[in-house]
């Protein structure tokens, strides 16, 4: 009887040795898939600085992550679901063995994020390099129509008679405008430069426009060697023209105050205009904002107002 109870007592121990061990193994596995997890999101937010000291650094964060374990441990056999029969030289085990196991385990996914990210970077690189040939490809055959176009312009001048000054006046003053948006500007020019563009473009259009119109413009005299994208106020100015009715009353304004540039353009329009809000810019002023957006981002503000026979444009630019 007594070897039967100690038998049963031995199969007791085993039995449970043997859950013990499961659980043992059914954590390390649950915290192998929890360390997965939590570093592959990590790698997906991380940017990869390339100095040593922040590799330094992010494997130090992992070796505090993985300390953890230690607690988990610690925590485990205090409220009795983990014996460790050895005391000491188990958690010596754990920490020289399971743990460099996870450290490689980072490093060997953390090389293949890196490596998906250079093939990405490649990939991105390749396509702007094509884009980029498509687009040189694209200019080349613009520089037809241009030069085109001068050559026209050339011949009907010529073909004007002496007398007719103001035609030709015109067409001189169309292929100053020409000249100016694809040849004679830079990456920024002067607002010497666009003002004076400015203005022999509102000559030009005053030329077509109906002698009723009522025009005032204004262009700060501080306005000079300041320097400027080109061709910003341009399609402002251009919109006012193309709208204007009713009273044919145009006002524009340029002008610096305390380091940032103030366009105002103002307009009325027709009738016709008044019944439709114009909630959204049209094509050229959302070019505009394109542009705004890549050249200055964050730094300006565009606003646009429909009231009754008025139609407003302001456009403000912070050049600090």
């Amino acid at each position: 009887m007594r070897a039967v109870t100690d038998l049963t007592k031995h199969e007791v121990f085993w039995s449970g040795s043997i859950i013990l061990h499961l659980i043992g193994i059914s954590f390390t596995i649950s915290l192998c898939y929890f360390y997965d997890f939590l570093w592959r999101r990590q790698l997906d937010n991380s940017t990869f600085p390339e100095r040593d000291q922040s590799i330094t650094k992010e494997y130090l964060q992992i070796l505090l992550q993985l300390s953890g374990i230690n607690i988990l441990l610690l925590m485990g056999q205090y409220v009795g679901i983990f014996h460790m029969g050895s005391g000491w030289i188990d958690y010596m085990l754990i920490n020289l063995c399971f743990i460099p196991f996870l450290m490689i385990y980072y490093t060997l996914i953390r090389n293949e994020k890196v490596s998906r990210n250079y093939k990405d970077k490649i990939l991105m690189l390749e396509k702007l390099k094509a884009d980029k040939s498509e687009s040189e490809l694209k200019f080349l055959k613009s520089q037809y129509h241009p030069h085109f176009l001068f050559n026209a312009l050339n011949t009907i001048y010529f073909q004007i008679d002496e007398n007719n000054v103001e035609a030709k006046r015109s067409i001189e003053t169309l292929s100053d405008l020409l000249r100016y948006q694809l040849y004679d500007i830079e990456k920024e020019v002067t607002f010497e430069q666009e003002i004076n563009y400015l203005r022999a473009y509102i000559a030009f259009q005053k030329i077509r426009m109906s002698r009723r119109l009522c025009l005032n413009a204004y262009f700060d005299p501080q306005l000079k060697e300041q320097k400027i994208h080109p061709l910003l106020f341009q399609p402002i100015i251009e919109n006012a023209f193309k709208y204007v009715g009713g009273e044919y009353k145009i006002k524009i304004e340029l002008k610096l105050d305390d380091k940032k540039i103030r366009l105002y353009v103002e307009n009325t329009i027709s009738p016709m205009w008044q019944k439709e809000k114009c909630d959204k810019p049209g094509i050229g002023l959302d070019n505009l904002l394109k542009r705004l957006d890549l050249l200055y981002p964050g730094k300006y503000n565009f606003y646009t107002e429909q009231i009754s026979s008025l139609f407003f444009v302001r456009l403000i630019i912070n050049t600090d």
